[in-house]
């Protein structure tokens, strides 16, 4: 296990209702004047945005609204956001939503307070050091966005979708996670957000740290977890039980408790934000296209934990060699991605002839000429696990 700082302030305020206790919370955390950032039309139709403010105009807090946040959010949007801040003197930004909304909130909150271009931070050229204080209302359980430092923003002008980690700048001083909030959620964004999950956790399991036993074991039970929850979830969309556990799932998947002293990997992420930024496919959609490819090339090429998934996660014991035990696990991994409608191939995906050579090109532009960890991945290699995807 790798030496570590592990620092986690969130707030994590879960159950039945509490949607509002949101104004109080924003007033316990300092806010006095807040941008209430939403998504479409569904966070006004089911009334939760009015129980929000209403809750925030009781707890004596102002508040502006800045709906119309889209998936796979933009640097337009942002920077629409940042202007409404600094017109409206915000001291806070309350996310209503699921992860593009609050990725969208957290970039706002690095670029009010920064004199320069917001993309500056995710570009890396610069490093936030302050930024208003993020609250949550968690929508969709998917992006584990409630618990973490992270943003991932894609800039328009080329397609750059690119991420920002700054776990003590940008972890939410709060999240509200009412279960109830996701029984109206639609079987696809379901299956979306159970395998960005599973994809979350994965990037930490893939590890070649050594003597990593509580980890490796954490991600396997979550992950267990999420393939026991999620076909009771889409066959029962009220049933509780299972969306709470879903929803506490997504966040431990990327809150850093699984991966803590682990160096973790991170590669099928990169690859699929080139997809969605291209093509524009839901995030999840994409991974479920990008992890089985990237595990068949590590079944050939570093097959030790990959091994290791398919026995403990899938239950995997047929075979005399290692390779031929993971390449049952990565079928078996399909086969579960199929039966909650997952697609697993570009085909599938509605990408009938994706063009490869510029998805290798914006990748390593974007992300240096080598990613990943569990193995780096050259120009070669990630073409070549792209080719598996087909």
């Amino acid at each position: 296990m790798k030496d570590f700082t592990f620092y986690s302030p969130t707030e994590f305020v879960f159950g039945r209702g509490t949607e509002h206790q949101t104004g109080s919370l924003v007033r316990a955390y300092g806010g006095t004047r807040a941008i209430v950032v939403y998504g479409g039309g569904s966070a006004v139709r089911s009334g939760l945005l009015g129980r929000v403010e209403e809750s925030l105009a009781e707890a004596g807090v102002e508040y502006c609204e800045l709906g119309g946040v889209q998936p796979n959010p933009t640097d337009a949007k942002v920077y629409e956001g940042i202007d409404l801040c600094r017109r409206a003197k915000a001291d806070f930004l309350l996310a209503v939503g699921g992860g593009s909304v609050i990725d969208t909130a957290k970039a706002m909150a690095a670029g009010v307070p920064y004199s320069g271009d917001f993309w500056d931070f995710f570009a890396g050229r610069a490093v936030p050091g302050e930024a208003l204080p993020v609250g949550v209302v968690l929508t969709i359980p998917a992006a584990g966005s409630e618990g973490s430092g992270n943003s991932v923003i894609t800039k328009l002008d080329g397609l750059h979708k690119l991420s920002l980690r700054t776990p003590k700048v940008l972890r939410p001083a709060f999240a509200v996670m009412d279960p109830a909030l996701t029984f109206t959620l639609p079987a696809w964004q379901t299956a979306c957000g159970a395998t960005d999950m599973m994809a979350h956790i994965m990037e930490r399991y893939f590890t070649n740290t050594e003597a990593t036993s509580v980890a490796d074991r954490m991600c396997e039970g979550v992950m267990l977890s999420i393939i026991e929850e999620t076909p009771k979830a889409m066959h029962n969309p009220d049933d509780y039980g299972a969306r709470a556990n879903l929803m506490w799932a997504g966040t431990v998947a990327h809150n850093g408790t699984c991966g803590v002293g682990c160096e973790e990997d991170w590669a099928s992420h990169f690859m699929e934000h080139e997809v969605s930024a291209v093509y524009g496919v839901t995030h999840g959609a994409g991974l479920a296209v990008i992890f089985p490819a990237w595990l068949t090339y590590m079944a050939g090429h570093n097959v030790r934990k990959v091994e290791q998934w398919a026995r403990r996660v899938w239950g995997v014991w047929a075979g005399a060699d290692a390779m031929s035990v993971a390449l049952e696990g990565v079928a078996c991994f399909k086969r579960f991605l199929h039966s909650i409608g997952m697609p697993v191939t570009f085909g599938e995906l509605g990408i009938a002839n994706p063009d490869i050579s510029l998805l290798v090109d914006k990748l390593h532009e974007d992300k240096g000429e080598l990613v990943g960890n569990y193995i780096r991945l050259d120009r070669k290699a990630t073409r070549e696990i792209y080719e598996l995807a087909l």
